[in-house]
């Protein structure tokens, strides 16, 4: 029992102290808050416009490179920063363990994702079960990149770099599945990723249908960003 305490101690003083930190940045906020709100500009402005373009249309493009994109950014930046002020060595020397990094720090980034992700269904004009589908494909694409994060904050010295080499991992896995969408090769090769996965799945959650390539590929994604992690975490443990 008292294992038990001092392990969910942990989770909840790493947790308090990042939503502390993130409502201080007001540049997280313009993240979580940007592509909802291209969403809700291009369906108003564009797709309710035209006929031949569903009103889900911008939804579903914006959505996927929100949930490709912004946990990642985010994820990568808070660890990586967090290193480069030796946070991250006082955490491991007080006996963090990764698992409870991850959960208390990834938490605090998928409460303000969450919102996004409600917000997102509400412009696709999506309700009840439907609406609930919707953000439980985006909260499983914004998990996968929220791994992914983690893992390159890790593995990154310091935030420049994190920056560097997350962001344009994060708008190749991004922008893909909207570029496949155009083409059938690109799509061959970018079914592979988790975002074109969740892309198919967020197109019409009104008769989504998860297959074992959906479970697979999203499946397989997670298990090995977070495998990336662990590794690059307690490397980290043993350098400091």
């Amino acid at each position: 029992m008292t294992t038990i305490m001092i392990k969910n101690h942990n989770i909840a003083a790493v947790f308090k102290k990042q939503i502390k930190d993130n409502l201080k940045n007001k540049i997280v906020f313009i993240q979580f808050i940007l592509y909802p709100l291209f969403a809700f500009v291009f369906t108003e402005a564009v797709a309710k416009g035209q006929q031949d373009i569903l009103n889900t249309f911008f939804v579903t493009i914006f959505g996927t490179i929100y949930a490709g994109m912004v946990p990642m950014i985010n994820m990568a930046s808070i660890i990586s920063e967090e290193k480069e002020a030796d946070t991250m060595k006082m955490l491991m020397m007080a006996n963090v363990k990764p698992y409870q990094y991850l959960i208390a720090i990834g938490s605090s980034v998928m409460i303000f994702f969450s919102l996004g992700a409600f917000a997102f269904g509400v412009i696709g004009g999506y309700n009840g079960i439907v609406l609930l589908r919707f953000i439980i494909a985006m909260l499983c694409g914004g998990l996968s990149s929220l791994l992914l994060g983690s893992a390159i904050g890790m593995l990154s010295k310091n935030q420049m770099s994190a920056t560097a080499i997350g962001l344009p991992i994060a708008m190749i896995i991004s922008f893909l599945p909207m570029i496949a969408t155009f083409n059938a090769k690109i799509e061959s090769v970018s079914r592979f990723l988790y975002t074109q996965q969740i892309s198919y799945i967020l197109i019409d959650p009104n008769t989504v249908s998860i297959s074992l390539e959906n479970t697979l590929i999203i499946g397989s994604n997670l298990l090995f960003f977070l495998c990336v992690f662990v590794i690059a975490y307690r490397k980290n443990s043993k350098t400091n």
